[in-house]
């Protein structure tokens, strides 16, 4: 029986299981599959039933399967009986050490993700992103399309640039709510986050404090950095950084890409 608090939808059609097991490389039909001898840990978000688990051991290499649910958890621990690289996880993904889980190997992961906390699970994986090369995930439409959406469009803000800054993201299809049970009220989508990011092509000292910075800029959305920044810098200064970027004085945060923003947060931090 689907918890509601836990926001559980099962994906329970064949056809899109094996659809999302060959975008993610782990189904001998895909176009390039991963190498039997792959050594990467795979990290099962919400595990459920199983339902994916399975393709992910196809791969050969070790599975750890989190599930907060103790029933499913019990559903899991039968199946890791029949596969020993299967290793079940009682616990809350917020609350989880993946370096621990991974024992020194680079991980993969995989995740039907509750809608509810997909902002504040990716949060925390991103924490481990020195260890992660891919993550895939099946989350609602809408966060899809704002986790790839690029400058000047209408999904894009703080957590576009957040996911961009550490990962690569590729929105790869959209999946129907029938295919879930119970069917959730909205459309869900594969997500496919390529690690490393811009990240890796900015010599930050202090990424926390430019995270913290690119929140304040998106924090009131329609307005321009010039107001949205008051409290870090003095309006002529704001203008004078924007003006040496080749940036119009009344900017808005959404116009800037992840390096144009880094290079903003660079310049107000050294001036």
């Amino acid at each position: 029986m689907p918890r509601q608090r836990l926001g559980q939808h099962f994906l329970v059609d064949l056809d899109w299981r094996e659809q999302i097991a060959r975008a993610i490389r782990v189904s001998p039909h895909s176009t390039v599959p991963l190498a039997k001898d792959d050594s990467h840990c795979w990290i099962e978000i919400g595990a459920g039933h199983g339902e994916m688990t399975r393709h992910l051991l196809a791969v050969g290499g070790p599975v750890c399967a989190i599930e907060l649910d103790p029933a499913l958890s019990s559903v899991l621990r039968r199946l890791a009986k029949e596969f020993p690289r299967l290793t079940v996880v009682s616990r809350d993904i917020l609350k989880t050490d993946l370096a621990t889980l991974a024992s020194g190997r680079r991980i993969r992961i995989y995740g039907n993700l509750p809608y509810y906390i997909t902002s504040p699970i990716l949060h925390h994986l991103f924490s481990f992103a020195a260890i992660i090369d891919e993550m895939h995930f099946v989350i609602q439409t809408e966060v899809a399309q704002r986790l790839a959406a690029q400058p000047c469009t209408r999904d894009y803000g703080y957590l576009s640039v957040v996911t961009q800054f550490y990962t690569r993201p590729e929105f790869v299809f959209e999946i129907p709510r029938e295919a879930f049970q119970p069917p959730p009220e909205v459309t869900s989508a594969l997500v496919t986050l390529r690690l490393p990011g811009e990240r890796s092509k900015l010599a930050l000292k202090d990424e926390q404090r430019f995270l913290n910075f690119v929140k304040l800029s998106f924090s009131q959305k329609r307005k321009t950095l010039v107001n949205s920044l008051r409290s870090l810098a003095k309006p002529e200064k704001l203008r004078a950084a924007l003006a040496s970027l080749g940036l119009r004085p009344d900017a808005r945060a959404e116009q800037l890409t992840v390096g144009q923003l880094a290079a903003l947060h660079a310049l107000l931090q050294n001036s």
